[in-house]
């Protein structure tokens, strides 16, 4: 069987890092992925302290701040790591981008309300010389790795079309009822951006949505059905079902994540392991490296929360060495132009080019 590296190798990890947020991503997924590697949080805050005091408890965190703003000024403080939503979120990257003592930003996404002040930070961190990443963590899913890898090999010819496919019902925020963006900007940027990381950058974005009969909050985009045009023709749909049925007792319900790749000499096609709490699969058959006959690598480790590792390695490394995140800014503006296109489609009722959005 074709050897793959379905989990990254971590080469860094003795940053002193300091953690915003305490909900569940960071509680069940981000430090279950930090403890495993061996990553060194040095300090946590969260909005509310009595939070932040439990998940660092449970973590053997050394120091409770009682602020962001107070774990901001931390100077043992070398990387930052914030889980915050994305209206605040920005003055904390701003804070953090003027201590010294800050070496390296992980921000959530996504990044900011709009694609204006997502640009403004990017330039922001540049002229203060500072790498700020953000956390596209599907990018570190290991099906998503395994299929990239493959692409890389030419192992499915060329790429003819790209689907994905989601039954699933996300863990809404509660701040996400105060906004006027819901799936495309906080759960369909997963997909859009793994689609980005596979095939380059998009030309035209066609998005069609309806609202969600579950989701109670007044919302626009609940269930999102975006089609992207990628060069060389490949074409692409992300299809985000945050409603996936009744879901109600005695209803024999079902949820996934699937997604496949069509190309001139293979295909390959497997599920993301998120909603159902197993590892991601892949299974793919290649008339160039397989015989045509069906080859399904296979691993332990799971989307969440293992591909947290990678996220955090590569900042880690970067700031080791002076390079740029894999995860960069410049390169997160662009998904937040592709989004910033989906609504604009949305609102328009049309295809739009991405040369809409220059960035």
């Amino acid at each position: 069987m074709p050897q793959f590296e379905p989990d990254v190798t971590v080469r860094e990890r003795g940053a002193r890092i300091g953690v915003i947020g305490a909900g569940m991503i960071v509680s069940d997924v981000q430090l279950a992925a930090y403890q495993e590697a061996g990553f060194t949080v040095a300090a946590i805050a969260s909005r509310t302290p009595d939070h932040a005091r439990v998940v660092a408890e449970r973590y053997g965190i050394p120091v409770v701040h009682e602020s962001p703003n107070e774990l901001i000024d931390d100077e043992s403080v070398e990387i930052l790591d914030i889980a915050f939503p994305p209206d605040q979120q920005p003055a904390l990257i701003r804070r953090a981008l003027a201590r010294p003592h800050i070496k390296g930003i992980l921000a959530q996404k996504p990044l900011a309300l709009d694609l204006a002040d997502a640009i403004a930070l990017r330039d922001e961190a540049a002229a203060a010389g500072k790498p700020l990443s953000v956390n596209q963590n599907m990018r570190y899913d290991q099906s998503i790795r395994v299929l990239s890898q493959i692409l890389e090999r030419g192992e499915l010819g060329d790429p003819v079309i790209a689907t994905i496919d989601m039954k699933a019902i996300p863990h809404w925020q509660t701040f996400l009822s105060e906004y006027d963006r819901l799936t495309l900007a906080n759960m369909s940027v997963h997909h859009l951006d793994a689609l980005r990381f596979l095939f380059g950058e998009p030309t035209e974005i066609y998005t069609a949505v309806r609202s969600d009969p579950r989701t109670e909050f007044p919302h626009e985009d609940g269930i999102v059905v975006s089609t992207l045009k990628f060069p060389g023709d490949v074409l692409a749909v992300s299809l985000e079902d945050v409603w996936s049925g009744p879901r109600e007792e005695g209803f024999d319900s079902d949820v996934f994540i699937k997604w496949r790749v069509e190309g001139t000499r293979g295909v390959a096609q497997g599920t993301i392991g998120w909603p159902t709490g197993t590892p991601s699969t892949l299974t793919y058959a290649s008339a160039l490296s397989t015989g045509g006959k069906w080859v399904t690598p296979e691993w332990q480790t799971h989307w969440f929360p293992h591909a947290f590792i990678g996220v955090m390695e590569q900042l880690q490394y970067a700031v080791a060495n002076g390079t740029e995140p894999v995860l960069s800014v410049a390169d997160n503006v662009k998904t937040m132009a592709l989004i910033e296109a989906g609504y604009r489609s949305i609102h328009e009722h049309r295809p739009v080019s991405l040369d809409e959005f220059p960035v």
